[in-house]
């Protein structure tokens, strides 16, 4: 296998190349031209087996097929519900996308989602018209009751999450805290008091500041050890899966 030009977690700019190989496939935030694959944005340098992608170091949420979200119902209509995903554009809820079959001439659809429920659902399409359909089937999605809502970076949501999930795991051990991050850059989370709330939020904007910086993990991980709090036994929660797009940083 050829050699990358770039190491893992190195800083890169938007065109530069990262490889000149056909063996290795663009990612998130990369493209090919030719037999070099090369960086969109300007961020960290991400590698898992033969995908490269970029980690961007800020920008705006952009849709993709699969992501999780949590987005804000904006309206009911007669056939589903705008979401605000907190994109360039809206979504939409269709009445296909809930389990279960809604005669909407029979049921209140504000009485399933209500405007200003907040929910966490799956981006089921996204058309070359920006048009963005969210589906509730995985067994993951849901409506929040109760807890706190926090907006946060989209492009640091990669290094929130960490490899296979282990910032966010480790911060949910240490507190008890529930938490949820979607792709979007929106996270609920729901602890034992507000005590618990704040300094989850302020551990979660540590990450996000010192992003970029090696052994955050640690860094994080003595932070969480010097707290104080002694968790409670922490509710059942469903693992969040983030799949590709998360880059398993």
């Amino acid at each position: 296998m050829d050699k990358l030009l770039k190491n893992e977690r190195d800083f890169v700019t938007p065109g530069e190349k990262l490889v000149d190989s056909m063996e290795f496939l663009p990612g998130r935030n990369c493209f090919r031209e030719g037999n070099g694959v090369f960086a969109k944005k300007t961020g960290l340098l991400h590698v898992s087996g033969r995908v490269l992608s970029v980690i961007a170091l800020n920008g705006i949420y952009m849709p993709q097929r699969d992501d999780m979200i949590i987005g804000e119902v904006k309206d009911v209509q007669s056939n589903g519900w705008v979401v605000e995903v907190g994109a360039p554009y809206q979504a939409y809820l269709p009445l296909s996308g809930v389990r279960g079959y809604l005669d909407s001439a029979k049921t209140d659809l504000s009485k399933v989602y209500g405007v200003g429920d907040m929910i966490y659902g799956k981006i089921k399409m996204v058309s070359s018209t920006q048009s963005v359909h969210i589906s509730m089937f995985d067994r993951m999605c849901r409506k929040f009751s109760g807890g706190r809502i926090v907006a946060v970076n989209p492009a640091k949501v990669p290094r929130i999450i960490g490899k296979s999930g282990s910032m966010i795991d480790m911060i949910k051990r240490y507190t008890g805290c529930r938490v949820v991050v979607g792709q979007n850059g929106v996270m609920w989370l729901e602890g034992e008091s507000p005590k618990v709330e704040d300094f989850v939020i302020n551990v979660v904007e540590t990450i996000q500041e010192k992003s970029h910086v090696e052994g955050l993990t640690s860094e994080i991980e003595k932070m969480l050890k010097n707290s104080g709090i002694k968790p409670a036994v922490q509710k059942s929660d469903e693992k969040h899966e983030e799949g590709d797009r998360n880059e398993k940083e």
